[in-house]
């Protein structure tokens, strides 16, 4: 039986959305920061901006739309590792924003849907 690596597909539509941030003029500054509080998919530069960015991807609409799945518990996940990042990094005043890359649809069918400024720190 064939088991899907749900990690190595996360990591290529990752990519996949950092290339289309990097179209935008975003400039990617690291992928999958970690740290004991979770994990953001993307910080990036937008001009004056450290933009830390949630990457969705869904097939179909049965389980909902991507950003759908960005919810209150995990937007409070990604603050609490934006925080850990910004004072591990000492950039603690710098401007920053929470965004959204939702990928929808079939393998080299997908639409990539850019929510800047999907929510903000709680």
């Amino acid at each position: 039986m064939y088991k899907k690596n749900n990690r190595r597909t996360g990591t290529g539509y990752e990519r996949k959305a950092g290339a289309y941030l990097e179209s935008l003029g975003y400039k990617i500054v690291t992928y999958n920061y970690r740290c004991r509080l979770g994990e953001i998919d993307l910080i990036a530069r937008d001009g004056e901006y450290l933009v830390f960015v949630e990457v969705k991807y869904r097939t179909t609409g049965v389980s909902g739309y991507p950003a759908e799945a960005v919810d209150a518990r995990k937007q409070q996940t990604i603050a609490k590792c934006a925080m850990h990042f910004l004072m591990k990094q000492g950039n603690d005043d710098v401007p920053c924003r929470f965004d959204v890359v939702a990928i929808a649809g079939a393998e080299g069918q997908e639409e990539i849907t850019l929510y800047k400024d999907a929510f903000t720190l709680m």
